[in-house]
């Protein structure tokens, strides 16, 4: 792997880690609120981020770069309602996706093919992703002020199968 190309995963990593992070902050908000079923689907999310890093992490390593891994920000410790938190999801996986298209192009233009075809599988993963977080916002939209719909979302959410 050229140098330029091992920075940007090493970066790519450190966002994965943040990602983690970041959803295990909103499990934590669920939780403290008694919203069992929305912590359960944000702590399985933050799962996944740590395993796309882990993925990043092991690519670099059987390609001969070097991880270097970096310091990862503080989440935010409050949020407010779930439809807010799951927008805030919505546009991070949405920012996430932008970050793999732009690694994605630089492993290209630096015609690193085995960098590419990794990220082959982030580019799909990342449609999984937005459309798992987009249904969760319409859902959330559509039970609008109903505490009822709210609940049953809620235990429809913690319904959320463990994949990999």
């Amino acid at each position: 792997m050229k140098q330029t190309v091992v920075d940007a995963v090493n970066e790519q990593i450190r966002n994965e880690l943040y990602s983690g992070y970041l959803y295990l902050a909103m499990s934590a908000h669920f939780d403290a609120e008694n919203l069992d079923g929305f912590a359960r689907w944000m702590r399985l999310q933050a799962q996944e981020e740590l395993d796309h890093a882990m993925r990043l992490f092991d690519h670099v390593n059987r390609t001969g770069g070097r991880v270097v891994l970096g310091a990862i920000e503080r989440p935010p410790s409050t949020f407010d309602t779930p439809l807010t938190v799951f927008r805030q999801a919505l546009e991070h996986e949405r920012e996430v996706t932008g970050m793999i298209n732009d690694l994605y192009e630089l492993a290209r233009r630096e015609n690193d093919h085995a960098t590419e075809l990794a990220l082959q599988w982030f580019i799909g993963e990342q449609v999984e992703e937005e459309d798992s977080a987009l249904t969760a916002v319409n859902q959330l939209e559509l039970a609008g002020d109903s505490n009822a719909a709210l609940l049953m979302l809620d235990r429809q959410f913690g319904q959320r199968a463990v994949t990999g």
